[in-house]
């Protein structure tokens, strides 16, 4: 198996576009494994999507080096190239001092040889003092090669490319013309979600832009040449080993508004016993289960929507109050309150609008507010339907969730905002909702007392 990350110079400087078209350019007749580094769903739904297996999360803040290496390994089953895209500036990380959370600190765990991509705009010889400079600045970190992003025109290319390899001793396998075709479509947090854009016949042309653009410009051979070989896991983790028959069902909203989700979480789910239900609250009906997730999504831009299937939210309603376990994130959070209440401005709209939600919680949603993004630690508590448990995760939203006073909450944030000033995890009931997104394989006791309450 070859395996080899990607990485940027800086946040925006292309290796999204650049990793998307590599696995749909490799993933033609060899079997393409993906990982995405940092806490994201929208990046790994693409790479999901153009290489049709799970692209998976690792990130060093939120997992400890074995769970890291668990997840690539059970990843990397069955595939003959592991492609892992970084996070912002290849040395971006939690803090200004060390590399957790980074891009190194993955490729350094997992001793990957490192693709820079290099924001080549309006510079030449100064490309060789940036590559220079990183390869100097950790070495441990094995920068392997470079690929030029924003090249405009042969001379760019020309002198760029013979500065850094004569002052690098690095091969530059790919300068890449500035185009706006590179540019993916953007959203107030990010990416159109790869699930909400397939059915566009744009989006399959910019991709099929991207492809054709990288293909043209990029030496895949002698990337693939520049690749660590290693040994492909041949067998399941026990970890994720799952009984032969499940004991339990668990509906899992999942459709345009909800489908950010890890990947490892239906692995996570399966071998606690769970046999997932994926649902539609746009669409469909509410299905008959023992507990029910609703993760993170866009349900602002789906309000409309939400509201109207009425049965849907009563139906959610009901088997709140009657006791069923519902794990809810962000999105989910959002579509448990009362109310939805999109502000004037919002998405172009000439007015306030308000979208009833499911009303499991007292209170209402206010959209936009001040972004919330980053890390979060904390605890749950005694007084948590599924249990007491350490945990680390993220938060990235623009909203204000506004719930009554008397609303308990049982996660008690170190780091991070959460629902009121480091207050998160509201709940009532056996339903528990939050802005913070938990990673399933380090969160996984919080998930097996879910699992335990959906069997009671």
């Amino acid at each position: 198996m070859k395996a080899l990350l990607v990485a940027g110079d800086r946040s925006g400087s292309g290796k999204t576009s650049v990793t998307l078209a590599l696995s749909a350019l490799l993933s033609a007749g060899r079997r393409v494994q993906t990982f995405k580094v940092g806490m994201d769903y929208i990046d790994p739904s693409y790479l999901t999507g153009v290489t049709g297996r799970p692209c998976r999360n690792l990130d060093s803040y939120v997992m400890n080096p074995d769970q890291v290496r668990m997840i690539f390994e059970h990843g990397c089953r069955g595939a003959e190239i592991a492609l892992v895209e970084g996070v912002r500036g290849l040395f971006e990380g939690a803090g200004a001092l060390t590399d957790l959370g980074s891009t190194a600190a993955i490729a350094k765990q997992l001793d990957l040889p490192v693709i820079l991509v290099v924001d080549a705009r309006s510079i030449t010889r100064s490309a060789a003092a940036i590559v220079k400079g990183f390869m100097a600045f950790d070495p441990d970190v094995r920068i392997r090669g470079v690929i030029l992003n924003n090249i405009t025109g042969s001379r760019h290319r020309e002198k760029a490319v013979r500065a850094i390899e004569h002052h690098c001793d690095v091969p530059v396998v790919g300068a890449i013309p500035r185009t706006p075709e590179m540019r993916l479509a953007m959203r107030h947090l990010g990416l159109v979600p790869y699930l909400e854009g397939r059915g566009h016949e744009e989006f399959h042309r910019r991709i099929g832009v991207i492809k054709q653009l990288i293909g043209q410009h990029v030496d895949l051979d002698r990337l693939l040449e520049l690749a660590r070989d290693c040994r492909p896991p041949d067998r399941r983790h026990p970890f994720f080993d799952a009984p032969d028959a499940p004991d339990i069902r668990v509906g899992v909203a999942f459709d345009e508004a909800f489908n950010f989700y890890y990947a490892d979480l239906f692995d996570v789910l399966a071998a606690l016993g769970a046999e997932c239900v994926p649902f539609s609250p746009i669409h469909g009906h509410l299905p008959d289960a023992d507990g029910y997730v609703f993760g993170g999504g866009y349900p602002e831009l789906f309000g409309s929507e939400l509201e109207e299937n009425t049965a849907m939210r009563e139906a959610i309603r009901d088997v709140s109050r009657n006791g069923t376990p519902i794990y809810a994130e962000c999105g989910g959070l959002i579509y448990l309150t009362g109310r939805l209440v999109l502000r004037k401005g919002f998405q172009g709209a000439d007015r306030d609008r308000v979208h009833e939600m499911c009303g499991v919680f007292a209170g209402e949603t206010h959209m936009p507010a001040r972004r919330m993004l980053g890390y979060v630690v904390g605890e749950s508590t005694e007084g948590s339907p599924f249990g007491a448990a350490a945990f680390r995760g993220h938060e990235f939203h623009y909203s204000d969730v506004r719930l009554d006073a008397g609303t308990r909450y049982v996660y008690r944030l170190t780091r991070g905002n959460g629902i009121r000033g480091g207050l998160d995890g509201a709940t009532r009931d056996r339903t528990l909702a939050s802005y913070v997104h938990l990673h399933p394989v380090t969160s996984r006791e919080i998930l097996v007392q879910f699992a335990n309450c959906c069997r009671r």
